[in-house]
């Protein structure tokens, strides 16, 4: 049976929210607001796919420590198979602390990184193996690289970085099939000032040059045209966080039915635009009957 897959480390996000300001050295606020959730990353997108009814499998570092063993038992209540590659004594998860105030979000994180050894990668080649698609992340590119001669869709996202770069992602960027930033990485990523000209280059890769515009959108370049696919509408956006994630959980279940990329697109739009009116990566979404029926009212507009 097809399925949506990826490999990846698990994020632990601990939120604060509800907070007017952020404290200074030697003080203390209290938030209106309090949660533990699975972050983002691979693992919120593959919850977002299941959700949408896409049958979905990855596998992570997950060890003994008490963060582990809250994302197993989460993992577990979200119905998700996962494969359990962690063979060292640290902790393998992200552990982040997220501060919401009204302007913007502040973050705190601890990671003593997952140990991934050259052995563990046909382990990790034949969990994947049959996928649909792969939902690429950083470290894995020989893995990636022997998918794609299977005829695996490749999806690639990438988050800030100050040396984001063309040259640090080329051997990914060449293999995939579709790349999935925002604005701000579009031109950080191609070293330019404008987004028509990020599309150009980017074009260099990609027959369907795809861009995030928050809250304008999405941006698809396609035989030299260029479209804005409409977001959500009546968004009262209150957290950012995650909302990449649940894009590509939407994007990715069109392309897993067959939908034009148009339309995976605009599916996108609707979890990731679902996704910022709640704290967190995974407190809002939509299920599939929701987002087919919000999809059609979207491709109203265009």
């Amino acid at each position: 049976m097809d399925f949506v897959s990826g490999v990846g480390n698990i994020n632990i996000d601990i939120l604060y929210s509800g907070i007017d300001q952020i404290p200074n050295e030697g003080e203390e606020v209290y938030s209106q607001g309090f949660d533990v959730q699975l972050g983002g990353g691979i693992p919120a997108t593959m919850i977002n796919l299941a959700r949408l009814g896409v049958p979905t499998k990855f596998s992570t570092f997950l060890g003994n420590d008490m963060f582990s063993n809250y994302a197993k038992e989460k993992l577990t209540e979200f119905g998700i198979p996962y494969k359990n590659l962690d063979q060292g004594d640290r902790v393998p998860v992200t552990i982040t602390s997220i501060i919401s105030t009204k302007r913007d979000r502040t973050f705190i994180s601890y990671n003593e990184g997952f140990q991934y050894t050259k052995e563990q990668e046909d382990e990790i080649y034949s969990y994947l193996k049959g996928s649909k698609i792969v939902e690429m992340s950083v470290n894995f590119l020989d893995i990636y690289k022997r998918l794609k001669e299977d005829g695996t869709i490749l999806v690639f996202d990438v988050g800030w970085e100050d040396d984001l770069s063309l040259e640090k992602y080329s051997e990914y960027l060449t293999i995939a099939d579709y790349f999935t930033p925002n604005q701000k990485e579009a031109l950080k990523i191609t070293g330019t000032d404008n987004l028509e000209d990020a599309g150009k280059k980017l074009g260099e890769y990609f027959d369907k040059v795809i861009i995030k515009l928050d809250k304008d959108g999405c941006m698809l370049v396609e035989n030299g045209v260029t479209h804005v696919l409409p977001p959500l509408r009546n968004i009262e956006a209150v957290d950012s966080t995650g909302a990449g994630d649940a894009f590509l959980s939407g994007f990715m279940y069109g392309l897993y039915h067959n939908y034009s990329v148009k339309d995976a697109i605009i599916f996108g739009n609707i979890t990731g635009g679902t996704c910022v009116q709640g704290y967190g990566c995974l407190s809002r979404y939509v299920d599939e009957k929701q987002l087919l029926a919000m999809a059609e009212e979207l491709k109203r507009d265009l």
